[in-house]
């Protein structure tokens, strides 16, 4: 009996230890929820896709990126 009692508490141990994410995992899903709001702000402003509007939505994506201190993007480039 005491043997069922063990494994039954190792096994909800494990279960419930591996849900919580570390806390690296939950930084880097911080930092990207906040790269997503950037640039969806940025697409906000400048919605159309004229050469303009792209180049005012990369610079305003670039601006939110380096004040969170976080990564650049890949600029966006026009459909040829």
């Amino acid at each position: 009996m005491y043997q069922k009692i063990c494994l039954v508490g190792a096994v909800l141990a494990l279960s419930i230890g591996s849900a919580h994410a570390t806390g690296q995992g939950t930084s880097a899903m911080q930092k990207w929820k906040t790269m997503d709001v950037c640039a969806k702000q940025a697409q906000a402003a400048f919605p159309d896709f004229s050469p303009g509007a792209i180049a005012k939505r990369d610079a305003k994506l670039k601006d939110c990126l380096n004040f969170n201190n976080l990564p650049p993007r890949q600029p966006a480039e026009p459909a040829h």
